[in-house]
């Protein structure tokens, strides 16, 4: 699938923890090093915890803070890039809507308005959010979804595209679709309880699935050609797995005898 190299374009994270924690960094060095105007904001209204410090990437000056605002501060300003973030979770369909509408940039060199591309990062570890933006991606007509999920060592990185209205490649819900069954409860909704008893994950998994969302953003970003449809990996055996996108066959064309 192409992408345009010059188009500018809106990235919304959703989660700034495990996964996110470490995709963030690489993320505003990727749009740094873009030749486009790149828009990046962070979501997430989690508190950084003295217990997220052995496997996300805060340290002890960040206990107490934000994690978007921390990371979004800390990283924005280190690549030179706009630092915007949202304190809070984003948890229904409204607002998730509202948020990927593209902006729309003038032309230094025209009168006319090129609309963003938008990207949707998934860095959640409920799958109630999953359905959240399962839902709004069917209701988008351009809208580019990549999401991460893992469990102790094993996880999947699954990118879905809308273009026109027409689902081109399936979101994770569509290829895993236990996960538009499954009950678990949003961020907002756990008890102090409930937040201190948090799925095993290690920071090994975290890392090979930031690694994999980061190499589908640089071949949108960067090539201009997406050549991954998902992964899937294990951090304790070392392995990713890539379903890659097949060329369409040219039709033949059939020559007529007059």
């Amino acid at each position: 699938m192409k992408f345009s190299k010059t188009a500018p374009v809106k990235i919304i994270v959703l989660g700034a923890g495990g996964t996110g924690g470490y995709t963030i960094p690489h993320l505003y060095r990727i749009a740094c090093a873009a030749s486009r105007n790149i828009r990046i904001i962070i979501c997430d209204g989690d508190i950084v915890e003295e217990k997220n410090l052995i496997r996300q990437n805060f340290v002890n000056q960040d206990i107490g803070q934000n994690k978007a605002k921390v990371l979004a501060e800390r990283y924005a300003s280190a690549f030179g890039i706009a630092c915007e973030y949202r304190p809070s979770f984003l948890e229904n369909e409204y607002e998730l809507k509202q948020m990927i509408q593209p902006d729309f940039v003038r032309r230094s060199w025209s009168n006319s308005l090129e609309s963003q591309k938008v990207i949707l990062l998934g860095c959640v570890d409920n799958n109630r959010s999953r359905q959240i933006c399962h839902k709004v991606f069917c209701q988008t007509d351009d809208l580019i979804y990549i999401d991460s999920g893992n469990g102790e060592f094993t996880g999947q990185v699954v990118c879905g595209v809308r273009q026109k209205g027409r689902t081109l490649y399936k979101p994770v819900c569509a290829l895993y679709s236990h996960m538009l069954k499954e009950e678990d409860k949003l961020p907002s909704e756990l008890s102090c309880a409930e937040r201190a008893v948090s799925s095993p994950q290690t920071v090994t998994a975290n890392l090979i699935a930031a690694t994999a969302i980061i190499s589908f953003l640089y071949d949108l970003l960067i090539t201009g050609e997406l050549q991954t449809r998902y992964v899937t990996f294990s951090s304790k055996l070392i392995n990713m797995r890539a379903e890659t996108i097949k060329p369409r066959k040219k039709q033949k064309k059939i020559s007529q005898v007059a």
